[in-house]
């Protein structure tokens, strides 16, 4: 192992919290520059809070382009592509068709699963330690199906997902109920999953935030990368808007905003702003106990803290956190098809959150050391599993740069894989 290092981590979303977290564990001196301040909003605070072993098919699978056609077709739907002239936008459209086979699905599922239960564990040590109250709960995730096509391909993945040693339930309406009878609900049948887990992200982050204070991080708020010095083949100072900051290792993870601090340093990273939106009832009249995903729909229920989240719908439209009420309205009506307890009055007076999820052409994080310069390690792109990987993603960048070899072998998610 390296000795002590000085480490620079660029973005305080979930991704870099744990990066920093998982860094100042080993000895490291850890410095965390974000240009929020300390309450900033990330795209981890509002969003759905599982922990999805369950999600290891990528998002760039067969099929998801003729689906993400016909769902373009309507605004409310759960994938929405904002017309614009841009020469990124379709390049990585390109990459997203070049990559949605089965067999890119063949070699990913097993590295996502791995991940994912690696992750997993890392969320049941931290919920262990003391103090670290996050509303964890290991009780399952309950994959709704309102028709009986989309029963029997949630049936499919989870016969893929026991074939990968991951347990998957196939249950009808009655058998749904009974492992639900907290609300009522409009299905044909659903896929239960036992190992996915569900917790409360704003408080996760909060925990994190102190943890890294309570370990030696140095936060640097308020403060901007807006350039970088570089010797050889070595990165020297990452140059703020506040101050130069040098180091012996530096760390990308700066979601949806990583492109642009990586243009600096000569590299490219097509990744696109994938909108998410959610709403919060915080004193709902019913809520279910095991969290929940709406298939056909693509939202997510979940209990957290006492309160109940809906969210979904991936809009890609570049770097533009917009509100479009035509997005929160599709997840309201699709929350009252499959749950008739709630009416869309429940939802009057609740203000919609938004974020913006980082998506990579083949649906995977880039993860690893760079290739252009020896000192520097990428993590970003990880879409929507930002929150269910972000445990094993800052334990596996703690590794590479205490000179460790990495725990999962990661090849197919090198950051200079599209070039």
């Amino acid at each position: 192992m390296a000795a002590n290092r000085d480490v620079v981590i660029v973005g305080g979303g979930v991704i870099g919290l744990s990066a920093a977290y998982y860094a100042a564990k080993k000895g490291h001196r850890v410095t965390l520059v974000e240009r929020g301040a300390p309450d900033h909003d990330s795209c981890s605070l509002g969003n759905a809070g599982l922990i999805v072993p369950s999600h290891f098919v990528p998002l760039a699978a067969p099929g998801m382009v003729a689906l993400g056609l016909r769902w373009m077709l309507s605004r409310r739907s759960p994938f929405y592509i904002q017309p614009r002239l841009s020469r990124s936008l379709a390049r990585w459209a390109y990459g997203f068709w070049r990559s949605s086979t089965r067999e890119h699905v063949a070699r990913s599922a097993p590295l996502l699963r791995d991940l994912h239960l690696a992750s997993r564990a890392c969320f049941e040590e931290l919920a262990a330690l003391p103090g670290a109250d996050f509303g964890f709960e290991t009780k399952g995730l309950l994959a709704l199906c309102r028709t009986e096509a989309a029963l029997r391909e949630e049936a499919h993945t989870a016969e893929e997902a026991r074939r990968l040693g991951l347990p998957a339930e196939v249950l009808d309406a009655r058998a749904t109920a009974s492992l639900e009878p907290g609300v009522r609900m409009d299905v044909v049948g659903s896929v239960y999953y036992p190992k996915d887990c569900h917790l409360a992200p704003r408080l996760f982050v909060a925990w994190l935030t102190r943890a890294c204070q309570d370990a030696g991080v140095r936060f640097e708020w308020r403060s901007e990368v807006v350039g970088w010095r570089t010797s050889g083949r070595r990165v020297a100072a990452a140059c703020t808007s506040r101050a130069e900051l040098g180091a012996d290792e530096f760390v990308v993870c700066g979601g949806s905003w990583s492109p642009l601090v990586a243009r600096g340093l000569g590299l490219r990273l097509p990744i696109e702003a994938g909108k998410g939106y959610s709403l919060t009832m915080p004193s709902p009249r019913k809520a279910p106990a095991i969290s929940a995903l709406l298939i056909e729909a693509r939202v997510a229920v979940t209990p957290m803290a006492g309160a109940l989240r809906f969210g979904g719908t991936m809009e890609i439209g570049g770097l533009n956190e917009t509100i479009h009420p035509w997005r929160v309205e599709g997840i309201i009506q699709s929350a009252i098809r499959y749950l008739p307890d709630f009416t869309a009055a429940d939802f009057q007076g609740i203000e919609p959150w938004r974020g913006l999820r980082p998506c990579t052409p083949d649906g995977l994080p880039f993860l690893g050391r760079s290739q252009r310069h020896d000192n520097l390690v990428i993590a970003t792109g990880h879409a929507m599993l930002g929150l269910s990987l972000g445990p094993i993603t800052g334990k596996l960048v703690a590794q590479l740069i205490s000179g460790e070899s990495p725990e999962i072998d990661l090849t197919l998610l090198r950051p200079e894989r599209f070039d």
